[in-house]
């Protein structure tokens, strides 16, 4: 037998996302571990798309935010059902060390997720991230800020297990699928 790209296994193993729809789009949820890379402008609801999960995931472990943007409120985590003890904010002191303190929260396996506000993130720590990711069984967002006039063409594509594309909506958010580990799928969902 002669093997093929198009033949790779790729690992079913999802957790929902708590919204049919998108688990439906994903073929699933949000994988069990990887790097999930969400791209949108900053403060358009992109937190409230992932309240479902956290508050799901918090029975495995903390979540761990590192360089929000802005003021995480401990108030409304526990109005959304996101115990803030077991929440962790660290406000690194730069780049280098909020990637350090990310790579170290994902192998500890006392994580279940890790947020992490980041520039412009380079291949091979994308790839460093992905490892402990799968080394603590943990999941690791990044939240990417794009900006409306910012061409598509010159972004470069991290190796990510999903890459979400965030845009604002009257009722909600779009959500572009715009890369998952495992095959080409583009899909659209609004």
């Amino acid at each position: 037998m002669i093997w093929q790209g198009s033949h790779t296994h790729v690992e079913q193993d999802f957790q929902p996302t708590g919204f049919a729809l998108l688990d439906e789009k994903l073929q699933g949820g949000f994988p069990k571990h990887g790097v999930i890379e969400l791209q949108s402008p900053s403060g358009i609801g992109e937190l409230r798309l992932l309240t479902p999960h956290l508050r799901r995931s918090l029975a495995k472990g903390l979540v761990v935010f590192i360089h929000p943007p802005g003021y995480v409120c401990p108030d409304h985590l526990y109005a959304e059902g996101i115990d803030p003890d077991q929440v962790l904010l660290v406000y690194p002191k730069s780049a280098q060390e909020a990637l350090w303190t990310a790579e170290q929260c994902l192998k500890s396996g006392a994580c279940s997720s890790v947020m992490l506000w980041h520039g412009e993130l380079e291949i091979h720590q994308a790839r460093r991230l992905q490892v402990a990711s799968e080394t603590g069984d943990c999941l690791q967002f990044i939240f990417k800020q794009t900006h409306a006039s910012q061409d598509d063409n010159n972004v470069i594509s991290l190796p990510v297990s999903l890459s979400l594309k965030l845009t604002a909506h009257p009722v909600g958010l779009n959500i572009t699928i715009t890369k998952r580990k495992g095959d080409g799928l583009t899909a659209r969902l609004s």
